[in-house]
């Protein structure tokens, strides 16, 4: 455990200029309210980016990532009931609202209120 939380600081400090861009456009509820960060632990891995309200994992692959070890990621998190999502960095590079289109349409149940009325003083 120790290991992996040394491992998501150190992938936090030292992101690429990828993980940026699109940390730029989900940090801070900035996409429809919903609350994201950024090298998480989950199981075994740290992912890229989770949303755990609608337990939404995204990832994204550079030229190092091979199909096989990422579609073994991809089933050992699924199986702790999460749905991942892959982008190749040129996705987010060339089509950044493509990929916060996609981003929308994965997210599950609505975000709660960020500061919800009281009962009784919704009039």
């Amino acid at each position: 455990m120790k290991d992996r939380i040394a491992r998501a600081r150190r992938l936090h400090r030292d992101q690429t200029e990828v993980e940026r861009l699109l940390w730029s456009r989900l940090r801070d509820r900035r996409l429809a309210g919903w609350k994201f960060r950024r090298q998480v632990p989950v199981g075994p891995y740290v992912v890229d980016f989770l949303c755990a309200d609608a337990k939404l994992v995204i990832e994204l692959d550079g030229g190092h990532h091979t199909p096989e070890a990422d579609a073994e990621r991809t089933r050992m998190i699924e199986a702790d009931g999460y749905l991942v999502i892959r982008f190749w960095n040129n996705d987010v590079l060339e089509n950044l609202d493509g990929v916060l289109r996609r981003i929308l349409e994965s997210l599950r149940p609505a975000p709660p209120h960020p500061d919800p009325l009281p009962h009784g003083e919704r009039e």
